[in-house]
């Protein structure tokens, strides 16, 4: 819990420590939107994804922070980032879908205390206005790290992975969903969860996501 003291104390940066009168001080600030992809930036996909850029570096650096540090006031600015890289995209002007964020492992939940593709998701809905349904996808099985396997182990962990979350089992979404996950790598785990909602009759309009290791396709 802070002291009264803290409470009148600008918090230091939590990747460098220098003082900071947001969330990353003026240096990693920079650093990071070196990382950010042009506007307009696409990737070889079935349906369209939204990335904000480049998992490297001081971007790389905020996500784990975020995720494994406990920096959960990191989310306000990667959220915000990908937002306003959404509204970029022809794909913004779907106004009525609803943004799900792929879910943790109850297990794990319970473990790290929150799900930051959730936190993610409650930013970008905020700036962009769109409709936030956190419990549109429940994950049934716990998987490995899947940065330890390869592309062909990833697909195989994700088989049956998914199953549609209790808010969509009582009410189905008005029209189609958008997939919120923080890193996308092979698209092993965002496929898993295009087929949960094509087997229950979901449309997916696209996917968003901070980060992604794989390469544009017109760069």
């Amino acid at each position: 819990m802070k002291t009264l003291l803290n409470l009148f104390l600008k918090p230091n940066c939590p990747l460098c420590n220098r003082p900071a009168n947001t969330e990353l001080c003026d240096y990693c600030q920079r650093q990071l939107l070196r990382c950010r992809f042009p506007l307009g930036t696409e990737f070889s996909a079935e349906i369209p994804i939204c990335v904000w850029g480049q998992y490297k570096d001081v971007l790389k650096r905020t996500i784990a922070a975020l995720k494994y540090n406990y920096h959960t006031e990191l989310a306000k600015p990667l959220g915000y980032g990908l937002a306003e890289t959404w509204l970029s995209t022809p794909q913004s002007r779907l106004t009525s879908v609803t943004v799900v964020p792929i879910p943790l492992h109850a297990a794990k939940l319970k473990k790290r205390g929150f799900n930051q593709a959730e936190l993610l998701a409650k930013s970008f809905c905020e700036l962009t206005g769109l409709s936030l349904c956190s419990q549109g996808l429940e994950r049934i099985k716990e998987t490995e790290a899947l940065h330890e396997l390869s592309p062909e182990q990833r697909l195989q962990e994700m088989q049956n992975v998914f199953n549609l979350g209790s808010d969509f089992r009582r009410r189905r979404p008005p029209s189609s969903v958008l997939i919120l996950d923080d890193i996308y790598t092979t698209g092993a785990t965002v496929k898993a969860a295009i087929e949960t909602f094509k087997i229950s009759g979901i449309p997916v309009a696209g996917v968003v996501a901070i980060a992604t290791t794989q390469k544009p396709i017109n760069r």
